[in-house]
């Protein structure tokens, strides 16, 4: 028969342990990730993710993708399982932006970079275009502002400067919250590439980052924002008027910064369609920043490659995703 004091002292000591999970389970909910999906890839694991941020106020969705470690399947680490042994890999980490409409999903199933990064051994994160279910009115009435057109600022204008914050969640929440984790990610090699929308939001963010990212590509971007209709109407919004806030447009304007550049070797990389029809619109205007660079002489660091034929879509991108994932290589295994 077991003693009545030991049933009470069992029953206090699972009541202690039961606070403890939940008080875990608690602080877990606030810094960690839901993963939703697990898919099979180029013998990785492409991991579909949802989480809470901060900065943005809302629950955000992503992508990321874990290479193989030894010629098979990934074993998926988090903070909350152990290291098989200290030497596990760390993989150094892209950051691939996407452009106006998408979501983290377009480039993980459509770009194909997971094939370059398999055989590299490179994470690659596919974050959202924006925040979400925000329900500011105007969010949802065109395609080139608001929801899935967040131009990777952090916004100063009314109503969209309290959640419209993609800078910062980009550049902080996120790999912070994502570093700690999945300790397999390597916090110490970062590099950042994106297309079209995505593609600007590389190059200002590694502008406005020096030292952050070991390199930065682009597929077809907005290099000039503040002389294209996208960027124009994009920067009105979340900035305020060009005439009463000229510096914050040229803060978040890859062709201002880069004259400006006082980080090092640009370590640039862009892709460029000669059939795009938004490259013959002038809305991506990789020529600004070509002149802008040459006048720096940051020119030395930069490739532009017209690739003849080739339009804005996801075949332009997957046909050179591997070029791009192998110059973030370039510099994460030098």
């Amino acid at each position: 028969m077991v003693p009545r004091f030991y049933k009470k002292k069992k029953k206090l000591l699972v009541r202690t342990q039961s606070l403890q999970t939940f008080l875990l389970n608690l602080k877990n909910k606030k810094m960690s990730f839901n993963i939703t999906t697990e898919i099979a890839s180029f013998g990785g694991n492409l991991l579909k993710l949802t989480h809470f941020s901060s900065t943005l106020g809302c629950e955000m969705s992503l992508n990321l993708y874990l290479p193989n470690t030894n010629n098979t399947t990934t074993t998926i680490t988090t903070s909350t399982t152990k290291f098989e042994n200290d030497k596990q890999i760390k993989f150094p980490v892209l950051f691939f932006l996407s452009g106006l409409t998408c979501t983290g999903d377009n480039c993980a199933e459509k770009g194909f970079l997971q094939y370059a990064a398999s055989q590299k051994r490179i994470a690659i994160i596919y974050p959202d275009t924006s925040p979400r279910g925000l329900n500011i009115p105007g969010e949802d009435d065109s395609y080139d502002f608001g929801t899935g057109a967040s131009f990777y600022l952090d916004a100063t204008q009314s109503p969209w400067s309290t959640n419209y914050n993609m800078e910062t969640y980009i550049t902080v929440e996120l790999p912070k919250e994502l570093f700690a984790y999945f300790p397999q990610l390597d916090s110490s090699r970062i590099s950042i590439t994106g297309h079209s929308m995505g593609g600007h939001g590389a190059l200002m963010l590694f502008l406005k980052n020096p030292g952050m990212y070991q390199s930065v590509s682009a597929f077809a971007p907005i290099c000039n924002p503040i002389k294209c209709s996208w960027g124009q109407k994009a920067f009105s919004g979340y900035l305020g008027v060009e005439a009463e806030n000229s510096e914050k447009w040229k803060m978040n304007d890859a062709t201002e910064l880069v004259q400006k550049w006082s980080g090092g070797s640009f370590r640039c990389l862009i892709d460029v369609g000669t059939n795009d029809q938004f490259y013959k619109q002038k809305q991506l205007l990789p020529e600004n920043l070509a002149e802008a660079a040459r006048k720096t002489g940051m020119d030395q660091d930069l490739v532009i490659r017209y690739q003849e034929g080739y339009d804005h879509s996801y075949y332009f991108v997957s046909s050179f995703a591997s070029d791009h994932v192998n110059h973030a290589a370039k510099f994460f295994f030098a």
